[in-house]
């Protein structure tokens, strides 16, 4: 399979010529159509199967479809390592299609970050902790958010995030599209996507 045959936005689809994108790894092929029809997904996937670009790839081409001027996508990730990663394959992909992200992890500006989500960029990509810490401080408006994705779930669980995770979680819009991505699937993992997930499709 080529990444032609998905028929993505030109803009989209020169950011993936840029990087060398041309056929997509297993999750990617699972995911991508997955999402763009609208599901819920439930992934299982390691580090390095490509499963940034299943949920960046998607989420960019739905929001060309409508821009917008508010927070629409926020993906958590356990480190900020990590959200980092996210963010450049954010800038990669959507290199052509104007679409704006920011990090907000521990280590950098507090005030830069805050200024980005007040300006209300396309994509958060956040840890959850520094993202509770801009809360405290800030009304970050999320009733806008169309995307929630929740990077290695598992590693969330083994550093103490849950908890974290869930508060964020319960400051979010019902009616947004989920995406959980995790290498084992533990109950308490389960747990956390049986109440967030409307029928998730397994990939």
């Amino acid at each position: 399979m080529h990444f032609k045959e998905f028929n993505l936005n030109k803009l989209l689809q020169a950011g993936l010529d840029d990087v060398g994108f041309q056929e997509p790894t297993p999750i990617q092929e699972q995911c991508i159509p997955l999402l763009l029809q609208g599901y819920d997904v439930l992934g299982a996937a390691q580090t390095g199967t490509g499963k940034t670009g299943a949920f960046v790839i998607p989420v960019l081409e739905i929001m060309l479809k409508e821009k917008k001027d508010h927070i629409r996508t926020l993906i958590l990730s356990p480190t900020r390592e990590l959200a980092q990663q996210i963010d450049e394959q954010i800038f990669a992909l959507g290199y052509h299609t104007d679409t704006t992200s920011c990090t907000i992890i521990g280590g950098e500006d507090f005030g830069k970050q805050a200024e980005a989500i007040r300006a209300g960029v396309d994509i958060l990509v956040a840890t959850p902790g520094r993202l509770i810490d801009q809360m405290k401080v800030l009304d970050v408006d999320f009733s806008g958010i169309e995307f929630f994705i929740l990077d290695e779930a598992d590693r969330m669980l083994d550093m103490g995030f849950l908890p974290d995770v869930q508060h964020i979680i319960d400051k979010l819009p019902n009616t947004r599209q989920n995406l959980l991505f995790s290498a084992t699937m533990p109950k308490d993992i389960h747990k956390l996507a049986s109440n967030i997930m409307k029928d998730p499709k397994k990939s």
